[in-house]
């Protein structure tokens, strides 16, 4: 993580005094209520607000269903900001050195968040990635696919740089094509992880909305909008929603 990144309590601190200082720079404009889904971005105060609620919401959910899921050691979140200038509206999961999972949120979106159902659907979603043990998954498909390009280009009779380049080119395709279906099942997951919280991840999925559509691209790392909003409602509507 980079010297801005701020962990745990600290973090939902850090939200308050980041909002206020870039409002003091440039002011954003007068927003709906927070409960909108929709239209004008919130204020710096509404938006920090919306995420220190959904954190406290969102977070005792997602851990109950990591401890249920029994596919990872460790279910204690930790809620990181990424305060460092010039970064795009992004979230992503990972741990640290001891194996805690860390949601990390950049401060552009929680600021273009338009409602706390879009921050709690992304919370849900990063969080279904380590309880789903999505990390590991991901390495082990980028292994073997190194192991099997590795094999092919010996035979081939290529040579020890050959087989290098072959090795690097076979975990980066094998890790994007698998990624697709990794994406879609945190959606699932993060919708059921959203909705038992309290929010109603159909609203959440609009922040995608907002975001360039991949569409079904050859390789591509993430699927077409609608695809993921489908499993989002198929999973509210499994749960009586």
């Amino acid at each position: 993580m980079g010297r801005n990144m701020r962990v745990g309590t600290d973090a939902i601190q850090l939200v308050f005094v980041a909002f206020a200082l870039s409002a003091c720079v440039q002011p954003a404009p007068v927003s709906a209520p927070v409960a909108a889904v929709s239209g004008a971005a919130l204020s710096p105060q509404e938006a920090a607000k919306n995420f220190v609620a959904v954190v406290r919401q969102v977070e005792p959910v997602a851990e109950h269903y990591c401890r249920a899921f029994k596919r990872v050691a460790n279910c204690d979140f930790q809620i990181a900001i990424d305060d460092r200038p010039g970064q795009p509206p992004n979230a992503f999961q990972t741990v640290d050195a001891a194996g805690r999972p860390i949601l990390a949120f950049t401060l552009p979106l929680i600021r273009d968040a338009r409602s706390r159902d879009e921050l709690a659907f992304v919370m849900g979603h990063e969080a279904a990635h380590h309880i789903a043990g999505h990390l590991m998954r991901q390495r082990d498909t980028a292994v073997a696919g190194a192991v099997l390009a590795g094999v092919l280009a010996q035979v081939s009779g290529g040579g020890a740089q050959d087989i290098a380049q072959a090795q690097n080119m076979g975990a980066a395709l094998a890790a994007r094509g698998y990624s697709k279906e990794l994406e879609l099942e945190a959606d699932s997951l993060g919708a059921e992880i959203a909705y038992v919280a309290g929010f109603d991840p159909r609203l959440g999925a609009e922040f995608f909305d907002r975001l360039p559509d991949p569409g079904d691209q050859f390789l591509g790392t993430h699927p077409a909008h609608e695809a993921r909003k489908h499993v989002v409602a198929e999973s509210v509507a499994r749960l009586g929603g």
